[in-house]
């Protein structure tokens, strides 16, 4: 699909600006005739609350403009710290009221009770600050004419965010319309990199510059460059360079979230950013970093945490748009079995359902007898079943759903009736999911529905709206037709298209124009809720529309992509951006969705897709098959890297612990774990899994090898140990990828808690633990395994049923040490969870060579482990040895040390 970039506001407005003497007068030549979008604001007054961490100035417009409508002509705007690493600045309409994302949908911080200080006075030509010493952040509002207002740095000076105006440009003021409202900040286009401001499918995960970036969900395949997908995500981080002055660290990260559920254009040109909202408030926040893992904990702790995923979710899925039947099914299952490749979750898309209508069975091709049959039979080897709802209800008089919804008054309205869409079932209504009364109806057809059929998890598809007809708009309308055009699916398509028209209503008289962008969201909500309420287990829930704060409900997949190699690397930067959103459990369908795809490049995306933190084939029906057995080298490469993933199971799993607790992703830009590199600022071709292990895939066809860049330290090649590279302080390295091949490493440093390989993730948890500990050349190894039973609601709640091991290592003059402590170690224990090898990577030949043997320290005792047990293999023309020692009947859920006598 075509996109459009629309004109930079300074080439649609050529004029000349003279400034006036005093505070309202400006002097405008337009070679147009046009007005400018706006003329800015000045301070009136100025107050501050008795601690001095939150401001409030009341601004006047200094002179209208015809331009998208009338401004307002009198703000507030707050500048609060409201915690010493989150600074919020809001902008509204001081004397009416005007739409925010209610608290009940995203909980958060409400602004303190006041003291006005100054209150109409005259405001004297300064500057007026907000700080806190506990905090590195500073507000500056700028009493010039117009006004504007900085935050910085207090420790380095360094400015995040100059909403100064330029007088020369009125693209730079601060335009505060009833649809429209416009804010731009300098940034120095040298020293900033960003990242975020989705959903959108780019070829980078660094922005480029002079570009717009759309917010507005809508179903458009994600194969689609450029334009506006499922999701919205007004957040961004900023890795920044030192200035000058030398005095910023490297590598320092801060994050800014514009909290706005209305459909905005995002212009960013790399010296600037531009927003353009239809709608709402200026509501900012901004995170102080200083590291990208410090802003993504502070962003979640807003936002809310990840919520977390059962266990068998990061098992392999298999899924396809027209499956045919029950028989159909139960051959891809059984083809899995036979090929020997890890199966966990079989899927249905609609094909199941009768007639398209939800909470349906096709009583011809999949009825229920034998559907029950089925998924007790994937219960029964340790698998789980998943499938499909849409949005949309079917007006049927004949169906119960639809008649329960009609008896509750669920749906959205438009004109005082449900509104009446179309969909897959042909005409449909949406349930008004803003309703309280909807989760309610929800949740009892998701009941009615596994009485019958005991599913394992939900996928909610189409939920942006998506709607196959374009309703006319309300005639003079300025919801259905707002006067400024957001550059939607880059061509500033009308924000009706193929959606719920923004005239809609949902409860409590909230408009669709409002409330579009939060869809998904709400959708997701209610059924976490519900799925939580009828199993007393932790949902699995997989959303294509999502909004700020999704993650805290459910997992996402990239949408609708094509069997292209363009599609394969573009995967990496989607799935990365997913993680900075908050949503750490994401992936893209691997062989792709649209097209048919082929043996050679399905293969290449198994090998990646075996490490996304969602793991799912997924295609289009029509299109070839591509269930990963159906080819022999492709399911020769999938048994290999999926057994690799199902040795990482705990691994994986600790990380989404890690996730709901802190907000970090799974999957990582390389830049979090060495933001102090500035070449890893540009890689989105790799990316790590948690701190310590990198994937570089293949992603390019006919290629035999890759070019790989490794940050400083040893890294090990988790196929095959005894290979390493040595990076001092960075370099790209051309690696080996035979066309069986994905190149995975470990850095020095970490220590990973492995299981064995199995069909089901079930049987893997069975097996015994291997630490791999990979020595650190300059201190200490660190790493952790979080142990639960994988589906209870909370994630290391209060109960005492989880267990957290954290391991270390050290090597001392005449030792090595690897250790272990523990937390709520009973639960652990009553698993009977052993580690039964341990195997030490990073000594020299010259320290291996004086190894006398190992011996153990428990609470129990001490136990000598003879030199005949220690393997030590030596290799041809190798800086390090690999070492390792079995049998060792360690129950992981004691605290132990082993040490390696160096003598």
């Amino acid at each position: 699909m075509g996109r459009k970039t629309p004109q930079p506001l300074a080439d649609q407005l050529l004029f000349a600006f003279l400034f006036c003497y005093g505070f309202s007068v400006f002097c405008f030549s337009n070679a147009k005739n046009e007005d400018p979008v706006g003329y800015g604001y000045r301070v009136r007054s100025v107050s501050f609350d008795p601690s001095g961490r939150s401001l409030t100035a009341h601004l006047l417009l200094i002179q209208t403009s015809s331009v998208f409508g009338p401004d307002i002509q009198n703000l507030n705007l707050v500048a609060s710290l409201e915690t010493s690493d989150r600074l919020r600045i809001q902008i509204t309409d001081s004397e009416h009221p005007r739409w925010e994302i209610p608290q009940e949908i995203l909980p958060r911080y409400s602004h303190l009770h006041r003291r006005l200080l100054l209150q109409n006075q005259s405001i004297s030509p300064e500057n007026y600050i907000v700080f806190n010493p506990k905090s590195d952040l500073v507000f500056t509002l700028r009493i010039t004419t117009p006004f504007g207002f900085t935050v910085s740095r207090r420790s380095t000076g360094d400015v995040l965010f100059d909403a100064s105006p330029d007088t020369s440009d009125a693209g730079t003021f601060l335009v505060f319309k009833d649809q429209y409202l416009q804010v731009s900040a300098a940034l120095p286009i040298l020293r900033s990199s960003i990242y975020g401001l989705g959903e959108h499918t780019k070829k980078t995960l660094k922005l480029a510059h002079d570009q717009t970036l759309t917010l507005w969900n809508a179903d458009i395949g994600s194969a689609n460059l450029d334009v506006n997908l499922y999701g919205s995500h007004p957040f961004y981080i900023d890795i920044r360079l030192p200035d000058n002055r030398r005095k910023l660290p490297i590598g320092t990260t801060h994050g800014v979230l514009l909290l706005n559920s209305n459909g905005m254009d995002i212009v960013y040109t790399g010296d600037r950013i531009t927003y353009k909202v239809i709608g709402g408030v200026l509501d900012f926040y901004f995170f102080a970093g200083p590291t990208p893992e410090k802003v993504m904990q502070q962003y979640t702790e807003l936002i809310g945490r990840p919520t977390p995923m059962p266990y068998w979710s990061f098992g392999f899925h298999q899924c396809r748009y027209g499956y045919k039947n029950v028989s159909d099914v139960e051959g891809v299952v059984a083809g899995y079995a036979k090929a020997g490749i890890p199966l966990e979750v079989m899927w249905t898309d609609i094909d199941y359902m009768d007639a398209y209508k939800d909470f349906t069975l096709d009583p011809i091709n999949f009825p229920l007898d034998k559907m029950k049959k089925f998924v007790n039979t994937l219960h029964l080897n340790g698998q789980k079943y998943v499938l499909i709802l849409d949005p949309g209800i079917s007006v049927n008089k004949t169906y119960e759903t639809y008649k329960r919804g009609i008896e509750a008054d669920i749906f959205i309205k438009r004109d005082g009736i449900p509104y009446l869409g179309s969909v897959w079932p042909g005409p449909v209504h949406f349930p008004d999911f803003v309703n309280p009364a909807t989760e309610i109806f929800w949740g009892r057809e998701i009941k009615i529905f596994r009485d019958s059929l005991p599913f394992d998890g939900l996928w909610l598809d189409m939920n942006e709206l998506s709607n196959f007809i374009t309703s006319p708009p309300t005639p003079s309308s300025t919801l259905d037709d707002p006067p400024y055009k957001i550059n939607n699916v880059g061509v500033q398509r009308p924000i009706n298209n193929k959606t719920v028209p923004a005239t809609s209503l949902h409860f409590g008289n909230i408009t669709e124009y409002n409330a579009h962008n939060l869809y998904g969201l709400l959708e997701s909500k209610a059924t976490n809720a519900a799925l939580i309420k009828l199993t007393g287990k932790r949902p699995f829930i997989l959303t294509r529309s999502t909004f700020v704060s999704a993650g805290k409900y459910a997992a996402h997949w990239t949408g609708d992509n094509a069997a292209t190699w363009d599609d394969l690397a573009y995967s990496i930067p989607a799935v990365l951006n997913f993680g900075l959103f908050g949503i750490p459990m994401v992936g893209a369908d691997i062989c792709g969705f649209s097209g048919d795809t082929t043996e050679e490049l399905c293969r290449r995306w198994i090998q990646l897709g075996a490490f996304y933190p969602f793991a799912r084939d997924h295609s289009e029906k029509f299109t070839i098959r591509q269930e990963l057995y159906l080819w022999d080298s492709v399911a020769a490469s999938a048994k290999k890297v999926l057994g690799l993933r199902y040795r990482l199971l705990p691994y994986f799993y600790t990380l989404m612990y890690e996730a709901h607790t802190k907000g970090v992703p799974i999957a990582r830009p390389l830049f979090f774990s060495f933001p102090q590199d500035p070449e890893t600022y540009t890689i989105d071709s790799q990316f790590l899994i948690g701190k310590g292990i990198m994937i570089s895939p293949v992603l390019k066809p006919g290629e035999v090898s890759v070019k790989a860049y490794f940050p400083s330290g040893n890294w090990f090649d988790l196929f095959n140990c005894s290979n390493v590279v040595s990076s001092g302080s960075g370099k790209y390295t051309t690696l080996d990828s035979p066309p069986d091949h994905i190149n995975v490493h470990v850095r020095e440093g970490n220590i990973l808690a492995m299981q064995g390989e199995a069909m089901t993730t079930k049987a893997a948890r069975k097996t015994p633990f291997q630490l791999l500990v990979v020595l650190s050349s300059s201190g200490i190894s660190t790493g952790e395994v979080f142990l639960d039973e994988g589906e209870e609601v909370e994630m290391g709640g209060g109960g005492k049923n989880w267990s957290l091991v954290n391991f270390y290592a050290r090597v001392e003059e005449t030792k090595a040490i690897v250790g272990s402590k523990v937390v709520n170690g009973g639960f652990a224990l009553s698993q009977k969870w052993i580690i039964n090898k341990v195997t030490l990577i990073g000594l020299t030949k010259a320290q291996a060579k004086r190894v006398k043997g190992f011996e153990v320290y428990t609470n129990v005792g001490t136990k000598t482990i003879a030199d005949s047990l220690l393997k030590v293999d030596f290799g041809d023309n190798r800086k390090f040895v690999v070492m390792e020692t079995e049998n060792l009947s360690l129950p992981i859920g004691k605290a132990f040390e082993l040490r390696l006598n160096l003598t």
